[in-house]
């Protein structure tokens, strides 16, 4: 019987070939040098002259780390040598009494409330990216999907939370630069694990530093006009408003320039780059299962109908959620975190020196064997057995768990959802011949070569 055929995955590092010599650990084709048993390991450790890194599955360690104990497994200062020239001293970057300060000044903007009074602008930017593909799509050429959802999430960043639009010229350096960006920072800096003195130079990549100053430049532009615009009484009532006004409970305190360009930098990494991946991944699937699209373009009709998507509407489209869901566990956009113990530890008859590397792969975890059904599988229907809502408690972390989940996951599921169904409602997604994508590790996880699908306009 031949094997069944499962959506695009790396093919492992082969058994009897060790790691040393297959070693990719820090470039994009990070999956395909590690072994197949780390998708039926609980734990591996891995030891360099340098370091020592702990890869965890388990979903009781899992929850130590991330929700019963999460200051005792601080964010690794691996992560901001990584990143520290784009996100200075970001909220994801950041740990102890600055992490918690910065939340509870960023949290009140993503709340429930405020969802609803974004919703019209996310709807436009999926307008806007409609037109802009049923130009392409006029062409008759098969288009690079990545790019648009690309653009559209780009587009959707900026409008809610600056209230400008992608074209504004500002706005579309930034999202032209940053592409740049992505391209040439890796997943981790290989120099960043290596406990080298603060004085010594860290030889990054110059064109990501150049991109990064470049970007920081332009944001602290915007930055500094809605300041201005605040103080005048005429800033107009979006997410940045509502975060540099908000001041901290606790203190007082209200974000200045320099922080707050530190957290538009992360909204946009991570409201921009995640959003991308994960819609640009449900498209490929969508494809990939003709009868998954079918069911999806049904709903959309039924919810729908001929009217414009509204806010409480998007919340009927329980196929479509169920499908984007399925999209990140297959695929997460981040694929990768990690912690570092501060305090002695010993997992699974292992003793953790503090400052070990403790590696959480939502990549691995959402592909475990020990754990789901038929893990490879596109099954957006998983959702409704009982090993898909124990799985979803236990085993599914695409935006984090506990106190530092991340603050936009109730945006990215209005809008992913939301401009999936309005290119559903707008196109038939297909495969092309000869063009399967190969998922990578940049800054979020990718396809090598983009996602490259034919699309016919729908009636």
């Amino acid at each position: 019987m031949a094997p069944e055929k499962i959506p695009s995955k790396p093919q492992s590092r082969p058994a009897n070939v060790s790691m040393w010599r297959h070693l990719k650990m820090f470039r994009e084709d990070i999956f395909s040098s590690q072994p197949e048993k780390l998708y039926r390991a609980w734990m591996a450790e891995f030891r360099t002259p340098f370091f020592r890194s702990y890869m965890i599955n388990q979903p009781d360690l899992i929850k130590t780390v991330l929700k019963d104990r999460p200051d005792d497994f601080p964010k690794s200062k691996v992560v901001q040598e990584s990143l520290e020239s784009l996100l200075g001293n970001s909220v994801f970057v950041t740990n102890g009494d600055v992490w918690k300060r910065q939340r509870r000044m960023i949290d009140p903007a993503f709340e429930g409330g405020r969802l609803k009074e974004i919703f019209p602008a996310m709807l436009a930017c999926g307008d806007e990216a409609l037109h802009r593909m049923r130009r392409e799509v006029g062409t008759g050429a098969v288009v690079e999907v990545e790019a648009h959802t690309a653009h559209a999430a780009a587009d959707v960043i900026f409008r809610t939370l600056f209230s400008i639009p992608i074209s504004d010229d500002v706005a579309s350096e930034v999202f032209s630069q940053f592409r740049d960006y992505q391209r040439t920072q890796p997943l981790l800096n290989l120099a960043s694990f290596i406990p080298l003195p603060k004085w010594m130079p860290r030889f990054r990549n110059k064109q990501t530093t150049r991109t990064s100053a470049a970007i920081r430049r332009l944001i602290g532009q915007i930055t500094q006009t809605r300041m201005v615009e605040i103080k005048a009484g005429t800033a107009p009532d979006d997410l940045a408003t509502k975060i540099m006004t908000t001041a901290d409970p606790e203190t007082g305190d209200v974000f200045d320039t320099e922080e707050m360009i530190d957290q538009v930098a992360i909204f946009f990494l991570a409201g921009h780059e995640t959003s991308a991946s994960a819609l640009a991944w449900a498209l490929y699937l969508l494809a990939y299962d003709p009868k998954a699209q079918d069911r999806v373009a049904a709903e959309v009709e039924a919810v729908f109908g001929n009217d414009a998507p509204s806010f409480s509407a998007v919340n009927k489209l329980k196929f479509t959620k169920a499908v984007f869901r399925e999209t990140m566990r297959l695929y997460p956009p981040v694929p990768g975190m990690i912690r570092s113990n501060l305090k002695p530890e010993r997992f699974r008859n292992r003793d953790l020196r503090p400052g070990s590397q403790v590696l959480l792969s939502p990549w691995h975890l959402h592909r475990h064997e020990r754990l789901w059904e038929r893990p490879d599988n596109f099954d957006p229907d998983r959702w409704e057995t009982d090993n898909g809502k124990k799985c979803m408690r236990e085993a599914y972390i695409p935006f984090s768990a506990g106190p530092r989940v991340c603050t936009g996951s109730g945006f990215a599921m209005i809008e992913g959802p939301l401009l999936l169904a309005m290119m559903i409602r707008a196109f038939r997604f297909e495969l092309v011949a000869g063009r399967e994508p190969v998922p990578v590790a940049h800054l979020t996880l990718r396809a090598k070569d983009g996602i490259n699908l034919q699309l016919t306009p729908r009636e």
